[in-house]
């Protein structure tokens, strides 16, 4: 049965297995990994997991332009099956591509419904927080991830070019 943790420095090496999953240089949704984390290393793992704590902690000033971000993955047992990402905020770089919510599920654990699991999940969280609607985008291509969206009534707004290419663009109400 898949659950929904905070990351932790215990599975590193899962993490790591889904991350070779993807394949190398891959993005992968809803993990906040950025291209100056350093995840290999014990320690450099260990430090991408606290700014990820940090960036959830609303009590903690971020950087000009950083919202702060829940993060949780999806696992099941000790095995990492994606990520989910839930952004308390927008900025005009998320309100134009990224949303609110971005998730994604490594290529072995696709197809069994852990998405659309873990979008439903973090919609209570998104309520919890006092949002009352939220952004979710996808690639215009990605027809199982609009599915999932839509599947949360999620409402297109449009289709449009961003600067990581043609993105749907839907608003669920919470």
């Amino acid at each position: 049965m898949p659950e929904l943790i905070a990351p932790t420095v215990r599975l590193h090496a899962a993490w790591l297995e889904a991350r070779d999953d993807w394949g190398p240089g891959a993005h992968e949704d809803g993990f906040g990994l950025r291209p100056f984390d350093e995840v290999d290393s014990p320690a450099g793992f260990a430090a991408w997991v606290a700014r990820l704590s940090d960036e959830s902690d609303r009590t903690r000033p971020l950087a000009a332009g950083q919202v702060h971000c829940t993060y949780r993955w999806i696992v099941e047992g000790d095995e990492v099956l994606g990520g989910i990402a839930l952004r308390h905020a927008l900025n005009d770089f998320l309100l134009r591509v990224g949303g609110h919510i971005g998730y994604g599920i490594r290529p072995s654990a696709r197809r069994r419904g852990l998405a659309t699991w873990a979008l439903g999940r973090m919609l209570g969280e998104a309520r919890a927080l006092g949002l009352e609607r939220v952004l979710v985008t996808c690639e215009v291509d990605n027809i199982a991830s609009a599915k999932t969206i839509e599947h949360h009534g999620g409402e297109l707004e449009d289709v449009r070019d961003t600067e990581l290419g043609p993105a749907r663009r839907y608003w669920i109400t919470l």
